[in-house]
């Protein structure tokens, strides 16, 4: 039977996201929620989810030793990064100035502005985003599969990813700026928003992801 390391830094929907692999996974999978190094690096998948600030997410990640683990395992199994734990792979963030990042997508973090206006209703958009919007799969992948083009998924954050190579990003959303809301590589994938708070369609993302064999 395989093995699923949800990563517990102390920050996140954990048992959330356990609970949803554990459903999907129909028996044929150990979710284990886990701040171990050693547990994290034996697994056959790894989850790492997160919300809140990613400065607070890089420092819990540094204190429990698992930065270097999260870089040893993307590209050597299966991966999948959620929200801040998206954000976290990336370069770095406007947040607070200046926040260090993991380092392994090239990018930046950045903050939606303030004050735009929702050119179909007039209404000054709120930040953070929060609710339900559309992602538009701009480039195919094993974890869209049964999965239609514009779906909608459940979204909170203030910041978004804005990746140096186009060429990552899997889906992309609109919110005054048109964000990357979806991105992969070899080996992993990541997603802005929440899958284990949006329905069929997340449970359906999360299902691909235990079946998948880690190639695009």
């Amino acid at each position: 039977m395989q093995s699923i390391a949800v990563i517990d830094y102390g920050m996140g929907n954990l048992r959330s996201v356990a609970k949803a692999a554990e459903t999907v996974s129909e028996g044929c999978a150990n979710v284990y929620v886990t701040d171990d190094p050693a547990v994290v690096r034996d697994a056959d998948r790894v989850i790492f989810p997160g919300q809140g600030a990613m400065g607070d997410c890089m420092s819990a990640l540094t204190t429990l030793g698992l930065g270097g683990v999260v870089k040893e395992v993307v590209g050597q199994k299966p991966f999948l990064g959620i929200c801040v734990g998206f954000q976290a792979l990336l370069d770095q963030s406007d947040e607070d100035g200046g926040t260090p990042g993991l380092g392994l997508v090239a990018g930046t973090v950045r903050r939606f502005p303030n004050g735009q206006i929702d050119a179909a209703t007039g209404d000054r958009m709120k930040v953070p985003h929060m609710g339900w919007n559309e992602v538009r799969q701009t480039r195919a992948h094993p974890l869209w599969r049964g999965i239609p083009d514009r779906h909608r998924f459940y979204f909170v954050h203030s910041f978004y990813v804005d990746p140096d190579r186009a060429e990552v990003t899997s889906g992309a959303t609109e919110y005054g700026v048109n964000f990357t809301s979806a991105a992969c590589g070899p080996g992993w994938f990541a997603t802005q928003f929440h899958p284990e708070k949006s329905a069929q369609a997340g449970l359906q993302l999360l299902r691909n992801f235990v079946d998948w064999d880690g190639v695009a």
